[in-house]
């Protein structure tokens, strides 16, 4: 594969488009990363446009989702998503990804606002790792007691 040419897929590719994109390929590498606060490929993928601002990963999950099935499975992938048989996000990844957005940065707004205000990048880059940090230690208590001590994994 030529890194330039992302418009199609390889020949005989097997997995769904999506999966030989950038984002495809961002999300399955950093997916291991958030693994331990419930998020898959796709959450990982959504968390990239989310920066510009938060409701922007209701848009991105979905765009991700459609593209990461054939068209049959689209409407039974997105159903399953938010089926209560287990078969999508568990109730511990919902509630990861709601505390996730309570404590992460809001958006890149936001920085800028610091920036300009303090006049430092210095600020503007210890608030980004504290607010990334607090948020994957919040999420990771979040899923953790939801899974273990109210098994809603």
């Amino acid at each position: 594969m030529v890194p330039g040419d992302f418009s199609q897929p390889p020949e005989n590719a097997t997995l769904p488009d999506i999966d030989y994109s950038f984002a495809g390929i961002f999300g399955h590498w950093i997916q291991p990363l958030f693994a331990p606060i419930g998020f898959n490929w796709q959450i990982c993928i959504a968390l990239i446009p989310a920066m510009a601002a938060r409701e922007v990963v209701v848009a991105a999950l979905g765009t991700v989702y459609a593209l990461s099935g054939d068209e049959d499975a689209q409407a039974q992938s997105l159903a399953s998503l938010i089926s209560a048989d287990g078969s999508g996000w568990s109730l511990a990844t919902g509630l990861s990804l709601l505390v996730w957005f309570i404590y992460a940065p809001h958006c890149l707004a936001t920085l800028a606002t610091v920036r300009r205000e303090t006049g430092s990048w210095r600020n503007v880059a210890m608030m980004t790792v504290y607010l990334f940090g607090l948020a994957y230690v919040m999420s990771f208590f979040t899923y953790q007691i939801a899974v273990r001590v109210f098994g809603w994994g």
